[in-house]
């Protein structure tokens, strides 16, 4: 399943990623912000559980702000698994 979600709270707009029925990852892409933070965000990610990354993603934060883009992307996964729910 292809999924996109649009991104609160950080630089980059949108996270968009596949998610198969297993819950594995892949494809992740962010649109805006710190392009070779996110290609490496990205890159860790692929081929990974979904759960393992919302467990390692969620909560991290960015500077002084309540969320970041690691985050965001924890959000979207969680969303994106809900759905298949």
């Amino acid at each position: 399943m292809k999924y996109q979600r649009k991104n609160q709270g950080t630089c980059s707009r949108t996270v968009s990623f596949d998610l198969s029925d297993n819950g594995i990852v892949s494809n992740v892409s962010f649109e805006g912000g710190c392009h070779g933070n996110l290609q490496g965000i990205a890159a860790l990610c692929e081929g990974k559980n979904a759960d393992e990354l919302i467990t390692a993603l969620s909560g991290i934060k960015c500077g002084f702000k309540q969320t970041s883009c690691p985050d965001q992307l924890a959000k979207a996964l969680l969303d994106a698994k809900n759905s298949l729910e």
